[in-house]
């Protein structure tokens, strides 16, 4: 469940009225929900509590440091992919063994920090980055561990650019070749080869593909366990839905039912990679009305958050409930979903300030009838939101702020212009 509820015609995050922080901190800001993102964490963690698991919460998704310190202190792990993010994960203190560091262009200096902090688990995604890795562990003289990711050629029907499963994908091996990687690299001196990866993609909707591709691996598992290989692990990637439309992706025991089954005796510690299902439903981004305009048939709502801030929409065609913080009664109990048939609602295009025609959030979305300095939300915005923020047209990045009971606090504040520019004097 998510903690953002409508009361007497109001947004509450949690206790909290959100035109309490829009006034306080301004617009745009996200807001995110301790509450449920704990709660988020905790039903995953009780899943799978079958199993060996360890969840490593993806800070690609949503990197600030305060959130993965609660997270940290929950006992969560991070699956990072960058040096930047391996940085961001030691500002908390966690235990650096929970740490599981992918992506396909690793460069030395960030393999070599990851070495030296002793993080759990390289994702390996090609046999010259194995080769790269074997190199700096002996240049170090450090031990490394690797999980090779291997493709089981699965789709999760999601969006092209979140789908990295398939065969003909950018990321890890195809299974044929995953047997060859092990015969020339898996009794290695210096990394220990004794993982297996898997990665679907983002956005994952149902749990078949996840089940369906375990299927497909545990047979390579077997194999090379016979062949006198050790596995020890497999890292069953992130990918897991969240719900952008209401009552439409599995829950974390939904996942397990399926899962669990399947890798219980099979004497394999399991990581989870977690983003969206924990962070998704836990962050909105508060934006004022700017303006309303007739163009032709269409009226658009001009807002003051752009593709900068949210680029979601524009970028991967992605559907976020948007709705205002303050409306009639009637208008509180409203489902998110992509199809409203309510009288009394408009059709509108809601777009930000940002001078590309790429600039929307939603096009011909029902809403109910808004005016300039009203605040609307956009739902579902946790994940995805801040990290892929930019400075496009010289726009200051937003606050960010976390609401914990009755209390919020700004956990981000907002660029200044000086801030814009301090790095180029």
């Amino acid at each position: 469940m998510d903690f953002f509820q409508y009361k007497n015609g109001e947004l509450y995050a949690e206790d909290v009225n959100v035109q309490k922080i829009a006034a306080s901190v301004g617009t745009p800001v996200y807001v995110y929900s301790k509450a449920t993102i704990l709660d988020h964490f905790r039903k995953i963690k009780k899943a799978f509590g079958g199993l060996d698991t360890t969840i490593c919460y993806s800070i690609k998704a949503c990197g600030n440091i305060n959130i993965l310190k609660m997270l940290a202190d929950e006992g969560s792990g991070f699956d990072i992919v960058s040096g930047g993010e391996l940085f961001r994960a030691q500002q908390t203190k966690v235990d650096m063994s929970k740490i599981v560091f992918a992506g396909v262009g690793k460069t030395d200096e960030e393999i070599i920090a990851a070495l030296n902090a002793g993080i759990g688990y390289f994702n390996i995604e090609s046999e010259a980055e194995l080769e790269n890795l074997i190199s700096l562990s002996k240049q170090t003289d450090k031990k490394a561990k690797a999980a090779l990711r291997v493709n089981p050629d699965v789709d999760p029907k999601t969006h092209k650019y979140i789908t990295t499963g398939k065969k003909e994908s950018k990321f890890g091996v195809d299974i044929e070749r995953a047997e060859k990687v092990f015969a020339q690299y898996g009794k290695n001196e210096h990394v220990s080869l004794c993982a297996i990866h898997v990665h679907l993609g983002s956005g994952g909707k149902t749990i078949d593909p996840y089940c369906e591709a375990i299927t497909k691996v545990l047979p390579l598992i077997d194999s090379l366990r016979n062949k006198g290989f050790t596995i020890e692990m497999i890292d069953l990637g992130g990918g897991y839905g969240a719900a952008y439309v209401s009552d439409t992706v599995p829950s974390a025991a939904d996942y397990a039912g399926g899962i669990v089954p399947l890798l219980k005796d099979k004497n394999l510690k399991l990581v989870l990679e977690p983003g969206k299902s924990i962070i998704a439903n836990a962050g909105i981004l508060l934006t004022k009305v700017l303006y309303l305009k007739q163009g032709g048939s269409k009226k658009f709502v001009i807002v003051d958050a752009g593709m900068n801030d949210l680029i979601r929409p524009c970028l991967y065609e992605a559907f976020h409930f948007i709705w205002p913080a303050k409306v009639a009664k009637e208008f509180s109990f409203v489902k998110r979903t992509e199809k409203l048939d309510i009288k009394d609602l408009e059709f509108v295009d809601v777009v930000g300030p940002i001078c590309e025609g790429a600039d929307y959030f939603a096009k011909d979305r029902a809403m109910p009838p808004v005016k300039r300095g009203d605040l609307i939300s956009i739902f579902t915005a946790g994940a995805y939101g801040y990290t892929m923020a930019s400075n496009y047209n010289a726009r200051r990045l937003p606050a960010e702020v976390l609401v914990d009971g009755n209390n919020f606090s700004i956990i981000r504040k907002r660029q200044s212009y000086e801030d814009l520019i301090a790095l180029e004097k």
